[in-house]
């Protein structure tokens, strides 16, 4: 199941990389056998992408290490990282996107140049942006991979940039055809800003999850979950010092328990490993280590 997980993250994170490393390429061809000023920035913009993309196929990569010595929870924290930094990333791009606009509306004047050739390509980068966005949520939410969400939402965000663009160019020739429509023109601008608005939301809310799983924030609600349930089970006492820890999309929990400290070493250890049992029906793939604590004269035992 790890070894299965691990080839699918590693693919959707490769594929991610192969996408970017060929939108990048088009755009960048395109734009200079037409001398298009738009579509040369939209071959930076997914040079940009390139970058994110190989961020997180490292990531992905490196995450997958089994523990060692100087990483004993494992690798998965590099995930969180990675999330981060294309959170920067994303947050950087819409400073542009915003600054770019605000000119376009106010500052400067800017012709759009229109080709069969710009519509070619804003087209070929959506249809491909789609297929990969989908591919990477689809793999994040299975695998709860913050790397590969984080590199989806780049994906998207170039959905909606491109979809702006491709406005921008339909705008710009409706106002050529229609002159009391040359407002039209200053469409474009006006949607890269309520793209950038969505950006940003989103990506200060992956940040807040990603910042969250950097400093070991317990899931909200879970140790109450975990110490009803693990109280609920016969002969045992009470649960205390409950600690929880994430690792990227690892799960670690630590578990002290009180019981009759007159049972046979067989019994608390059958205990322990149905308390072991009994959070991972609760959560899923957790790595739970329980700490059993005798006591001479219990109050009360379960039976």
């Amino acid at each position: 199941m790890v070894e299965k997980s691990h080839q699918e993250k590693h693919y959707a994170a490769l594929t991610s990389v192969i996408a970017a490393l060929g939108l990048t390429s088009f755009k960048l061809v395109i734009g200079l056998f037409t001398n298009s000023l738009g579509i040369i920035s939209e071959a930076a913009h997914s040079g940009f992408d390139l970058v994110a993309a190989l961020i997180t196929l490292l990531a992905i990569w490196i995450s997958s290490k089994p523990a060692d010595k100087e990483h004993l929870y494992g690798h998965g924290k590099v995930e969180n990282l990675s999330a981060l930094i294309e959170t920067v990333l994303l947050l950087v791009t819409c400073i542009w996107i915003i600054y770019e606009a605000i000119n376009r509306l106010f500052f400067k004047v800017t012709h759009v140049e229109v080709t069969l050739w710009s519509f070619v390509v804003i087209v070929s980068s959506i249809a491909v942006d789609y297929s990969r966005s989908r591919l990477l949520f689809r793999t994040a939410h299975k695998y709860k991979s913050q790397a590969l969400e984080a590199d989806a939402l780049h994906f998207q965000t170039d959905i909606w940039g491109s979809s702006v663009v491709l406005l921008g160019l339909i705008c710009v020739m409706i106002s050529k055809h229609f002159a009391v429509l040359s407002f039209l023109e200053k469409m474009d601008a006006i949607a890269a800003l309520g793209v950038a608005g969505i950006v940003i939301s989103v990506s200060f809310e992956l940040g807040k999850r990603t910042i969250q799983g950097l400093i070991d924030t317990a899931p909200k609600g879970m140790q109450a979950q975990i110490k009803r349930v693990v109280e609920g089970m016969p002969d045992i006492i009470d649960c205390h010092n409950i600690r929880i820890r994430a690792s990227g999309p690892n799960l670690y929990v630590d578990i002290h328990v009180h019981m009759d400290g007159h049972q046979s070493l067989d019994r608390v250890h059958s205990l322990t490993d149905a308390i072991e049992e009994a959070i991972r029906k609760l959560i899923p793939d957790t790595d739970v280590t329980v700490h059993p604590e005798p006591l001479e004269k219990p109050k009360k035992v379960r039976k």
